[in-house]
């Protein structure tokens, strides 16, 4: 056998692999079972419920100040208006629904450059219409509950703003002639912080996690290409989110290791990682203050 040839029996080869893929397993045991270990009311989403709820709330506001701008006046008018924007924006609303959104806060470089600063993160509480809402509220639940379970509550929310802010900022450069608005690039982020743990943890996976990231990567592609073949989708939000979501989960989502007395620790908990949470937000704003200086 030529020296430089590893041999697959190598027991202090096997010793290795098999110490990591126990570590994984631990690890990943221990985050998707730690939320079970808090008192009732905190293992409820809180998070995930208030950003859906509030983000409805909001839609159904402003929904019915399209209709009412449109003429409608009564319940039965405003919600026949809203119906029939449920899909597809009707032409004749195209106005009055832009004037709506950018009032309350979608992302207008213009208005931006003018100081209204805000708008890096109102848009994403803001949507176009029922198909719009409905959509990204049923992936924020189905997602957003699993993921904050998974890194609590002050993480999860750490994660969502976050990457919401900067899949706005990815859009206030790379489209700056777009009214921007929706949770979707916040929901990309979520995403690519969920990819991140399982890359970390896919020893714990059957097949070293290869179907899993297969499937994460095969979703990603065909919400990417939808955003691309569709008009009127911002995919540079989408982009920026994922991205922004990929480097946070590296940063903040669990990993278990343990202790010289065998007890197993979140080495990412808040606690322990704190200064790089700071970090985090005081890089956003940069970012969005080099964003402000190349829109000028």
């Amino acid at each position: 056998m030529l020296k430089n040839e590893v041999c697959v029996n190598d027991p202090h080869l096997l010793d290795g692999v098999a110490t990591r893929t126990v570590r994984a397993k631990s690890s990943y045991r221990a985050a998707l079972s730690q939320y079970r270990t808090q008192p009732q009311l905190a293992r409820i989403c809180w998070g995930t419920w208030i950003i859906t709820i509030g983000s409805i709330l909001v839609w159904c506001f402003t929904a019915s100040q399209v209709a009412q701008t449109m003429g409608a006046h009564s319940l039965s008018a405003i919600l026949t208006h809203i119906f029939n924007n449920a899909i597809n924006t009707q032409p004749n609303s195209d106005d009055a629904l832009t004037t709506i959104l950018i009032r309350y806060g979608a992302k207008e470089n213009n208005l931006i450059l003018q100081g209204q600063y805000w708008r890096f993160l109102t848009p994403i509480f803001l949507h176009v219409n029922l198909l719009h809402v409905g959509l990204n509220m049923l992936n924020l639940v189905i997602l957003g509950t699993f993921l904050e379970r998974l890194v609590g509550h002050l993480r999860f929310l750490l994660i969502y703003l976050i990457t919401g802010i900067i899949s706005i900022i990815a859009s206030f450069v790379f489209a700056p002639d777009v009214i921007s608005v929706g949770a979707s690039g916040a929901i990309f982020g979520l995403v690519g912080a969920y990819s991140i743990f399982v890359l970390v943890h896919r020893r714990a996976f059957p097949r070293g996690g290869l179907l899993a990231l297969l499937w994460l990567v095969f979703i990603v592609g065909i919400n990417l290409a939808f955003g691309f073949m569709i008009a009127n989708v911002d995919n540079n939000a989408h982009i920026g989110g994922l991205i922004s979501g990929c480097i946070l989960g590296w940063w903040f989502t669990p990993l278990y290791r343990p202790t010289a007395n065998q007890i197993l620790i979140d080495t990412h908990r808040l606690s322990r990682s704190w200064p790089l949470a700071l970090l985090t937000i005081l890089g956003t704003l940069l970012l969005a203050i080099l964003a402000l200086h190349l829109g000028h």
